[in-house]
């Protein structure tokens, strides 16, 4: 499967913004999928993940309710909205999959070297 991540861009504090991951090449419901990010000088981590049911989700401990993964089959994309954003939240964002379905949401976020597939990243810079 290759990943296209896009929608970055420049927010205020305390804004919005959706992010967005098309998948191509397979369909999103054979994998567990995720969103990552990478700031300068720091290791990637997950942020939202997605089990192969769509109840299971994890979110980072620290993000409180802030952010939201999401999914749409049909048109075999990936979503994190995020709200309430904070300048620590600036990083590139990535979206990544793996074909385990037997991963939980939790195992995938907490693990980014099993991520399978990775997408190209899109850039967020929280500022005023």
């Amino acid at each position: 499967v290759q990943l296209q991540a896009s929608g970055g861009g420049l927010v205020q504090p305390g804004g919005s913004l959706k992010i967005s991951c098309l998948a191509s090449g397979n369909t999103l419901d054979h994998y567990v999928i995720g969103w990552f990010r990478q700031a300068p000088g720091k290791e990637r981590k997950g942020v939202a993940c997605m089990g192969n049911r769509e109840v299971d989700t994890d979110y980072e401990d620290s993000l409180a309710g802030r952010f939201t993964i999401s999914r749409d089959l049909a048109k075999n994309m990936v979503y994190l909205q995020m709200d309430k954003v904070k300048p620590e939240d600036s990083a590139v964002y990535y979206c990544g999959v793996s074909p385990r379905t037997d991963y939980s949401a939790f195992f995938f976020c907490a693990r980014p070297y099993i991520v399978d597939s990775w997408g190209k990243g899109t850039q967020v810079t929280v500022s005023s």
